[in-house]
């Protein structure tokens, strides 16, 4: 049946202007239902909060330890936590205190009580996962190569106990991994006091053998460093441009020293990219022997 063009075009608009309301109303009780289920939370978190049934509020720290509500758990879980102690929960209780803090990457937190937990519980249940994650939260929380390397040391000597305790642990890749990064952060650090001698040269002193003693004891300390070429070819320039900043008497020994240095470097770093400013150190140095 064919019905005028107008009503047809009503019936449209009638049926578009429908779905808007219906669409604006859903939306109004969906937005409703979560208010309603937020004040709910909150009530229900604050009648938690004010209860003094121990063993009620820990129960109630699990829920939301495992709904993944970290603040409200480490809340309760605080609250609860010296109670607990020598109970059958105890140790349950710090542990979950502990990755409450953790996955709010609350690493100074996390990481003492993961470490209290270890030294309460050296056998406990999670002890290889308290001591692993207590490592990754020193890890996280380790300074600039620039600053103060104490807390890099520091989750070192974690790192060596765990390796220790747990020879065979399924952590042991991660945990290498983070050793070797540690390790190239103490290295990158005397890395640049290594530079900053080089740069100050013969100001005050002689620098450039102060630069070449500071890589030669980190490449002896670390000598799987990611840095290993940068500081061998920081040992070769200080030994060149010591070499041409000397005083006449002591240029020939220091240019041959140079020249045995550009040899070392090219045999274990045949491919460098710095190769090239390194064959022009032993073409100067040599020029230079042949003048002296």
């Amino acid at each position: 049946m064919q019905y005028p063009a107008g009503c047809r075009n009503f019936a449209r608009f009638f049926c578009n202007r429908m779905k808007k309301v219906l669409f604006v109303h859903t939306f109004r009780l969906m937005l409703l239902a979560l208010v309603l289920c937020a004040v709910t939370g909150c009530t229900q978190y604050a009648k938690v909060q004010k209860t003094m049934n121990v063993e009620y509020k820990y129960e109630m720290a699990k829920a939301y330890f495992i709904e993944g509500k970290y603040d409200r758990a480490a809340e309760l879980l605080e609250d609860v936590n010296a109670f607990m102690k020598g109970s059958a929960n105890g140790e349950e209780c710090l542990y979950m205190l502990s990755m409450c803090y953790f996955n709010q990457k609350d690493y100074v937190s996390a990481s003492t009580y993961l470490q209290t937990y270890c030294t309460s519980y050296p056998r406990g249940l999670f002890a290889e996962q308290a001591r692993y994650y207590a490592i990754v939260a020193l890890f996280r929380d380790t300074p600039d190569p620039r600053l103060d390397q104490s807390s890099t040391v520091r989750a070192i000597e974690e790192i060596q106990m765990f390796n220790e305790y747990y020879p065979y642990s399924r952590y042991h890749t991660q945990v290498e991994d983070m050793l070797y990064t540690l390790y190239d952060r103490l290295v990158e650090k005397e890395y640049r006091s290594a530079q900053l001698y080089y740069n100050l040269g013969n100001y005050m002193g002689n620098n450039y053998q102060a630069c070449i003693i500071t890589a030669q004891n980190a490449l002896r300390d670390y000598p799987y460093t990611k840095f290993r070429e940068e500081l061998s070819f920081l040992i070769l320039k200080a030994k060149y441009t010591m070499a041409k900043e000397s005083v006449k008497e002591k240029m020939l020994d220091r240019y041959r020293d140079a020249i045995d240095e550009y040899y070392a470097f090219k045999n274990e770093f045949p491919e460098s990219t710095l190769i090239k400013e390194a064959t022009n150190m032993l073409n100067e140095s040599e020029k230079a022997i042949k003048r002296l």
